[in-house]
């Protein structure tokens, strides 16, 4: 969404009012940047500058410099910002004419200034000057440097030039501020809470997954445990799916180049897919996405109105390339699954459709612990219909029946402006974890362009053939980014359900072994996922290895325990729970586990 601003073109001081809004905070953490810019010009005076906008949370700029950055300069960097600050220097707001904005960074040696300027279509250009620092900027920004009262230098990475993997590495400093030192403190507390929480890390810790160079970039590898979580979602998947009306299908990972012509793909979405493989003398592609493969089966046939809708459900692996540079965890990958389904329905069958669609996603999000969710209804930019397939008409169609889809649901949503897929508008709804962050979840997107470009049609009640609507929908999103926002939410302590290991039971000595092995086998029985610790070992160690691996229930078996025919419970939540009853103790976790606490 677009926030219009009205130009400013007096060469005076700007004053903005800071208020704790979205805006202002926006304001503010630009100008942050244009001050840790000047910090940095101070510190290394052959200095490069690139591009410093605001981001989610905070601010970044772009660097070329000839050293690199460590955490110690952020320091350096940060007591100079400090001092810049203590100046109260006003922003000063100047237009001058193109030219001679190109002459002037061309002589001070800045050619990325140089390459923007040459991009820009106006006459002529804006710059902010504050103090003897001059940055290239379309504004606004506070009224003077000493109204930044709260900010912090987070990290440096590198990151190629506007992107691109041929243009120069450069050093992109983070950084945040807010207009209180509070609010501040309690985001650097946030982040820790984050770091504590990240998947990566956790996913190596419990031995989840991992990634390798001799695989390559952004492919995962599921290790057992993450396997055995992943089997448990997608069980609860089909069950769920079967029960409302669904069937399952599997489509091959490559078809003919000819497919993704036709679909509309190899115009419209080629850089995000790899190049094509020559088999034979034919061209063939990885598939980026599975929906032609639904087309080809639904046209395998002539349909009637009277078999309509047709919900097919897949767990499909798609892959798509992405950058090396962006490139993160389980989020961003080259190859994952998608819990994908398109449903083929006639156009008065269409909203209802979309409305089970949303209740299953809700169902789906409560079921694993998600209470809170974004929606966005993304449809076509402004004057960007080159970017999309289709008539007006269509796309207006589209749109406001999903629109309309969401009121009857009294859902609350914002309209994100220029965020539709190229094929279609969607029903975007991002999942809040433990600590507010959004993470990209269900998708529901409706399709009268795919059914035209493949000329998809059921026979109608009047015997003549009718154009068929097309749903594409997920109800978790990708398998590994789901994983992954699962091991945050929970910080990788899953709930008893969804837990790899549910329960490990520990003899306290060899003595105890035999009546351990017994309660195993007697909890594997009734379904339960349970091993036994039987090392030569301290009993401490062992509760202190089962507490790392965050196993949800640890069962210690001694003397008392073999007499009595019972177990020594300590939970993960409780700690030391006293003596259960097997039966008890079963009972119990049966329930916990239907729960889905």
């Amino acid at each position: 969404m677009v926030t219009v601003k009205p130009p400013i073109t007096e060469d005076k001081p700007v004053s903005v009012i800071m208020e704790d809004t979205e805006e202002d905070l926006e304001t503010l953490r630009h100008s942050t940047a244009h001050i840790m810019a000047q910090a940095v010009t101070h510190l290394y005076p052959n200095v490069k500058l690139g591009i410093g906008p605001c981001i989610e949370n905070g601010f970044y700029y772009d660097f070329d410099l000839d050293q690199t950055l460590s955490h110690e300069d952020l320091k350096k960097i940060e007591s100079e910002m400090k001092h810049i600050i203590g100046s109260n220097e006003p922003f000063v707001r100047a237009e001058i004419p193109k030219d001679e904005a190109l002459k002037k960074m061309e002589v001070l040696g800045q050619p990325y200034k140089v390459e923007l300027i040459k991009d820009i279509d106006d006459e002529k250009v804006s710059f902010y000057t504050q103090g003897d620092f001059m940055d290239l900027c379309r504004g606004p920004h506070i009224q003077r440097t000493g109204k930044v009262k709260a900010f912090k230098l987070l990290s440096v990475a590198g990151a190629y030039w506007r992107g691109k993997e041929t243009n120069p590495m450069l050093q992109r400093i983070y950084g945040t501020a807010f207009t209180q030192k509070d609010a501040l403190e309690n985001y650097l507390k946030l982040l820790e809470e984050a770091k504590k929480r990240d998947h990566r890390k956790l996913g190596k810790d419990l031995d989840l997954f991992s990634f390798q160079e001799e695989c390559g970039a952004g492919l995962v590898l599921w290790h057992p445990k993450a396997g055995r979580i992943r089997t448990i979602i997608e069980d609860f998947w089909r069950k769920e799916h079967y029960k409302r009306g669904y069937e399952v299908v599997y489509t091959p990972h490559i078809a003919k180049l000819d497919l993704w012509k036709t679909s509309g793909h190899w115009n419209f979405y080629r850089e995000s897919m790899f190049s094509p493989l020559d088999i034979e003398g034919q061209e063939y592609l990885l598939k980026p996405m599975n929906c032609p493969f639904a087309i080809l089966m639904y046209k395998s046939q002539l349909r009637s109105y009277r078999d309509l809708p047709f919900r097919w459900a897949e767990l499909g692996t798609v892959y798509r390339y992405e950058r090396t540079g962006v490139l993160h965890g389980l989020l961003r990958v080259r190859g994952f699954t998608q819990d994908d389904a398109h449903i083929f329905c006639t156009p008065d069958q269409f909203e209802s459709e979309v409305i089970s669609v949303i209740d299953l996603a809700q169902f789906m999000l409560t079921s694993f612990g998600f209470k809170e969710y974004e929606i966005e209804l993304s449809v076509r930019g402004k004057g960007e219909k080159e970017k999309y397939i289709g008539g007006d008409a269509t796309w207006e169609l589209a749109e406001g029946a999903l629109q309309q889809a969401l009121e009857r649901k009294h859902l609350s949503y914002t309209l994100g402006e220029g965020e539709a897929k190229f094929y279609g508008p969607a029903i975007d709804i991002k999942v809040k974890d433990a600590l507010g962050r959004g993470w990209q979840g269900p998708t529901i997107q409706v399709d009268f362009n795919l059914p035209e470009r493949f000329d998809a049609n059921f026979i109608g009640s009047d015997g003549k053939e009718h154009r068929v609507v097309m749903i594409h929908r997920t109800v978790l999103g990708a398998m590994e980014r789901f994983l992954g926002c699962l091991i945050e939410h929970y910080t990788g302590s899953f709930p008893l359900w969804l837990a790899p290991l549910q329960i490990r039971v520990i003899p306290v000595t060899d003595n105890h072994a035999e009546y351990a092995l017994g309660v195993k086998q007697r909890l594997e029985n009734d379904g339960l996922r349970v091993d036994c610790n039987t090392i030569n070992a301290k009993i401490g160690y062992k509760v202190r290895e089962g507490i790392i691996e965050k196993i949800p229930y640890i069962l210690i078996v001694g003397d008392k325990e073999v007499k009595e025919g019972t177990v020594s419970v300590r939970s993960r939540k409780k700690g030391d729970e006293g003596s259960y009853s097997l039966e008890h103790f079963l009972e119990r976790i049966k329930q916990e586990i239907a729960a889905k606490e």
